[in-house]
């Protein structure tokens, strides 16, 4: 344990080097820009909290772990209080901003138009999966599912990304 200001050094010098990576992480977990900048920035809060106690052999996988905790309340907080009009992964909204603004290649707009076929735990397979580099032991820890379902899912999120419709034509993207 140091002093308080070499914790805030190592915190700040933390979410500089990993914030953008935990926004991209954010964002394909839960499609929404906003949504994922309030994701990570509450993950970083607890985090922050916690920093002196956190494994530092790798802080990432902590607050990515409390990025995924943080969605997956959200969506039940979401699905509890509110009865949904339409898709909950819906992407255009942010789709186009983006591609203005951070140039998003057509093919990264396809596999977001894609992942919106998924189901949540789909999607979060796929995520930490094929984005993230996880193995299947680590996903379904992250999840708090068994292995077995982790590939199940896989496999079912993968048939039907092979399937899409929005990404025929782009090329083998998994």
């Amino acid at each position: 344990m140091g002093s308080a200001g070499s914790r805030d050094d190592d915190f700040t010098a933390f979410v500089l080097a990993r914030s953008a990576r935990l926004m991209h992480f954010a964002r394909m977990l839960c499609g929404d820009a906003g949504l994922a900048e309030d994701l990570v920035q509450t993950a970083l809060e607890k985090a922050y909290l916690r920093w002196d106690r956190i494994e530092m052999a790798d802080p990432f996988a902590y607050v990515r772990q409390a990025v995924v905790n943080q969605h997956l309340s959200w969506v039940r907080r979401r699905l509890w209080r509110e009865r949904p009009s339409g898709d909950l992964m819906d992407l255009e909204p942010w789709a186009g901003a983006l591609s203005d603004s951070a140039g998003l290649s057509d093919r990264r707009l396809a596999l977001l138009s894609a992942l919106r076929l998924l189901t949540r735990r789909e999607r979060a397979v796929v995520v930490l999966r094929h984005v993230e580099d996880l193995s299947e032991g680590d996903t379904a820890a992250v999840l708090g599912v068994a292995v077995g379902t982790v590939k199940s899912s896989n496999a079912r999120a993968l048939r039907k990304l092979r399937a899409a419709p929005a990404l025929a034509g782009v090329g083998e993207t998994v």
